[in-house]
């Protein structure tokens, strides 16, 4: 297999493009096609790609989109992919091209861009850059997943380094994250976490040999512990504790436990050296935790670690994601509203099931988890305290991506890369070619209660909550949303309307019944009820508790 697939392979069966279309005849394919396929030289980045994949993987048509929410802006280079993004603390906002091997910075204030050439990046080399973070020193670190690299970009200078990634057969270097005096990389394919020291790790650019002495001590290695597994994404929470999930697709599926502290504090007793090439494996036994997953969780890619303690959790196969409480080892389940039609557009009548996709997952400053939903087109804003979501639209979509047939305002742009800063959220577009920010200090355009919050019934009875939607602003419209943590529609939820209107002192109020069927289990379930725009979905979760 090629490394330049193989991230967008990921891409594929866990990001869950072509799964989540597999019904829709009309969904072109994702790799480049060979051969004698027409190639139209324009001396950009887009001639990695033949002219017919050129809509689905370059984009970027029309004028950058703005909504009360959020604002794009065009890269202005053509095809050039971005995806991972950082925001430095003078609020300059850095982002990886996966298709240049550059970065790019962005100024809020003047709106300008800096694209840095990479001189040593091969020719037309395309590689997924799933991760990347900013260090004290004024460096960005980022992942190569096509030439097994970590590079460290110096923003003063513009000056590139790259060091190796610990080589596997299957490695995929993926995720990053700074923390402390180390920087941490999941390998998604090759079963392992690899530990960076950013003061020893000096190497020159595309695996050189090293500028002075011997070289830099190689990364040390954490083993997976599931054979054969994958390994998502890493979070370091604030006692120390390093997780990351680790799943044998439709098999086992864990959340995994490192006590740094502890193995740390184990070694200097034991005076070990650091570790030789080779010698550079971590031990686990007795540092090693893991902790099973609910069984509708089958890849979990995203993670985030909370102020609490708790840990948050992306299902990317569906439309939940999870809370980990560490002290009562518990998972609660939550589930997002359904992708808007924009999204998926449906024009062949095939798609039955649409799901969001939740795809990777970071807390701001007020303890609220920020998510994007890959196949809705959507940033998400989730409160735990509130038990509220805001879902924002993003306005760019490319037909390409979806089963839109000759629809208008029909796709996907594939968010997958953001960064919060205070009060905002930047992301990347990967086929728009366009960057964007979401301001959550705008007032959604509805705010939404729901009561009571948590209702206890029996199987065939029925239960009733009010929604009452108030209007943030002027006059405001919407549709009712409901969605719930059952796999099989285990609860019936109905309403006596499902248009709403609202404004000023004059707030919408709908009844909503909810009947567990005698199929339900008993158990506590998440419903989710809110109102939808076409810019944004409100929504709260009220906590049904079925009894035996």
């Amino acid at each position: 297999m090629k490394k330049q697939t193989k991230g967008l392979i990921f891409l594929v069966i866990f990001g869950g493009s072509l799964m989540f279309w597999a019904t829709a005849s009309s969904m072109p394919t994702i790799f480049p096609p060979g051969g004698d396929a027409a190639m139209t030289v324009t001396g950009t980045p887009a001639d990695n790609f033949p002219d017919d994949q050129r809509p689905q993987f370059c984009g970027g048509d029309g004028d950058p989109g703005l909504t009360p929410y959020v604002t794009e802006y065009a890269v202005p280079t053509e095809c050039t992919q971005p995806l991972a993004i950082e925001v430095a603390p003078d609020g300059t906002v850095w982002f990886a091209q996966s298709n240049t091997g550059r970065i790019a910075g962005f100024d809020p204030e003047s709106e300008r861009f800096t694209e840095y050439e990479n001189p040593s990046w091969p020719p037309s080399g395309r590689s997924m850059v799933w991760g990347l973070d900013y260090l004290p020193d004024g460096s960005l670190w980022y992942t190569d997943e096509a030439h097994d690299l970590v590079w460290k970009f110096h923003i003063d200078g513009g000056r590139y380094e790259a060091l190796t990634f610990p080589p596997s057969a299957d490695s995929l270097p993926q995720r990053l994250e700074a923390h402390g005096s180390r920087v941490i990389v999941n390998d998604f394919t090759g079963g392992k976490v690899a530990f960076f020291d950013p003061v020893l790790a000096r190497a020159d650019a595309m695996g050189a040999p090293p500028s002075q002495g011997d070289g830099p001590p190689p990364p040390s290695v954490l083993r997976a512990p599931l054979d054969g597994g994958f390994t998502g994404d890493v979070a370091v929470d604030g006692d120390g504790y390093l997780w990351f999930t680790n799943w044998v697709f439709q098999n086992q599926v864990v959340l995994v436990r490192f006590d740094q502290a502890a193995h740390a504090a184990h070694a200097a007793e034991a005076g070990a050296a650091p570790p030789s090439p080779s010698a550079a494996e971590l031990p686990t036994e007795g540092y090693l935790e893991t902790y099973q997953m609910p069984a509708v969780a089958t890849t979990p890619n995203g993670l985030a670690a909370a102020p609490d303690g708790s840990l948050w959790v992306m299902d990317t196969s569906s439309s939940y994601f999870f809370r980990f409480d560490p002290d009562a080892e518990e998972f609660t389940q939550y589930v997002t509203s359904d992708p808007p039609n924009s999204a998926f557009g449906n024009a062949s009548g095939l798609i039955k099931l649409p799901v969001t996709r939740p795809y990777w997952a970071d807390v701001d400053g007020e303890g609220r988890v920020v998510f994007n939903e890959q196949t809705a087109n959507r940033i998400a804003v989730f409160d735990p305290e509130e038990q509220s979501l805001v879902e924002y639209v993003i306005p760019s979509k490319n037909p390409a991506w979806g089963d839109c047939g000759g629809l208008a305002d029909c796709g996907l742009a594939q968010v997958f890369g953001f960064a919060i800063h205070g009060e905002k959220v930047w992301f990347t577009e990967w086929v728009e070619n366009r960057i964007g920010v979401l301001d959550t200090s705008v007032p959604p355009p509805f705010e939404v209660v729901v009561d009571p919050a948590a209702v206890s019934v029996g199987k065939g009875e029925t239960a009733t909550v009010t929604v009452t939607a108030s209007a943030a602003g002027g006059p405001a419209s919407g549709s009712l949303v409901t969605s719930d943590t059952t796999q099989f529609s285990e609860l019936a939820v109905e309403a006596d309307a499902y248009r709403l209107a609202a404004s000023p002192g004059d707030p919408a109020v709908v009844e909503v019944s909810i009947t567990p069927r005698l199929s339900a289990l008993a158990a506590d379930h998440k419903v989710l009820l809110g109102v939808a725009t076409g810019d944004a979905t409100v929504s709260r979760y009220v906590t049904v508790t079925v009894l035996p």
